[in-house]
């Protein structure tokens, strides 16, 4: 079974399938004790490999070699892979898609946003005539062997998104999403015009949407849950409590023994896991 056959058996199973967003290998190396997904924030990937905020500044050969670097520790893990807009131009979508695929991510979102682009959850955002993303995304669906798709409006006005989404659904898209959904009624509405379409959620802290349990959403007929940022905020407040801790104690470590710190020891049998996962790579691919 194909990585992209993995993932879509997966959607289609029952309840909603959670994908963990991670941003570098070592929170990857974390989410891998927990969950069997990962999605690649684009967010996540922004901040940790730029410095930057969500806002265009990705180039594709970075997200391609970090998702090379990803499948290389993981072979088991699901990756859904958030590529923005496709990188501006329909043949870059393209290509970066089957670059994605041949290295063995599971599956892409693509975006109807146009430049200047920003955070599905951030105000300000501008969407593409629905003809030119539709064409855009046709491409794609074309240039892909096996890996899902799924095809993200981040239309704002309320009949756009109801087209919008429509539209979507009736593609070749495995999936559809729109972000920054701002309530339980819109899911419903949203569900309701895409059919029997696999959804996706997107859940990030702070954002627009509301914060659902996996029941909740299951109860909803959502498919998938993406969690953008769990990881990356998770260490933000985790290292600013740190370093504050450890300015208050005039620079003394904490001894890593008392209440279940982390040390050297801890963190190096967290990243060895990843050597072990190489020795069986005929079964890497989810059953």
């Amino acid at each position: 079974m194909t990585y992209g056959s993995a993932l879509r058996k997966e959607i289609k199973a029952s309840g909603t399938t959670p994908l963990i967003g991670i941003y570098d290998m070592y929170s990857a190396s974390v989410a891998a004790q927990h969950y069997n997904g990962f999605f690649v924030s684009g967010f996540g990937f922004a901040a940790s490999h730029y410095g930057l905020p969500d806002i265009g500044f990705i180039a594709w050969p970075d997200m391609v070699a970090f998702v090379e670097r990803l499948r290389g520790a993981f072979p088991r893990q699901h990756l859904l892979v958030d590529i923005d807009d496709g990188y501006v131009d329909p043949e870059v979508a393209c290509h970066v898609v089957q670059r994605l695929e041949r290295i063995g991510a599971s599956g892409v979102i693509l975006e109807d946003q146009k430049r200047p682009r920003r955070c599905g959850h951030a105000d300000g955002k501008q969407v593409l005539p629905l003809d030119e993303y539709l064409a855009k995304l046709d491409l794609v669906l074309a240039s892909r062997t096996d890996l899902v798709v799924v095809a993200r409006t981040d239309a704002t006005e309320e009949a756009d998104i109801l087209l919008r989404a429509e539209a979507l659904a009736a593609t070749d898209a495995d999936v559809v999403l729109v972000d920054g959904v701002r309530s339980v009624e819109w899911i419903q509405r949203i569900r309701q015009v895409v059919g029997d379409k696999p959804l996706l959620f997107n859940q990030i802290a702070g954002g627009k949407s509301p914060s659902l349990s996996l029941t909740e959403l299951t109860d909803l007929a959502v498919d998938v849950a993406i969690y953008s940022t769990p990881c990356l905020f998770a260490a933000h407040r985790a290292m600013d409590t740190a370093l504050a801790e450890l300015k208050f104690a005039d620079g003394r470590l904490p001894d890593a023994g008392d209440g279940g710190g982390i040390g050297v020891r801890e963190s190096t049998e967290l990243l060895a896991r990843n050597i072990s996962r190489h020795h069986d790579v005929r079964e890497a691919v989810p059953a």
